[in-house]
């Protein structure tokens, strides 16, 4: 498994907007075979802030997810709303262990 955090920091008032394109590249992310989990959240002090939690099966889940058209949609039609660059981190999980919980 491969964790991906990505901090992202917009434009006040773009929220709304982030979150209808955002909709769509969760939803058709979700259907990819290598993609286990997904999560969008906001933070509640500052709205113009969110954090991506992104879970693949493997690095290659990873590259083929960074290829199909709605993730690079995604990516072109929220660039300019960013008030700084999205910062993405990978990460290793170590629980829960048993990938059945995921």
């Amino acid at each position: 498994m491969i964790v991906y955090c990505v901090e992202v920091s917009l434009i006040k008032g773009r929220e709304k907007d982030f979150l209808n394109a955002t909709e769509e590249n969760h939803l058709n992310t979700r259907k990819e075979t290598g993609n286990v989990r997904f999560d969008v959240l906001q933070q509640q002090d500052d709205p113009s802030r969110f954090f991506l939690y992104e879970v693949y099966k493997s690095d290659e889940a990873v590259k083929s997810h960074k290829e199909t058209a709605h993730y690079l949609k995604w990516r072109e039609t929220v660039a300019p709303w960013m008030a700084s660059p999205r910062k993405g981190t990978c990460h290793l999980p170590h629980f829960p262990k048993d990938e059945t919980k995921w």
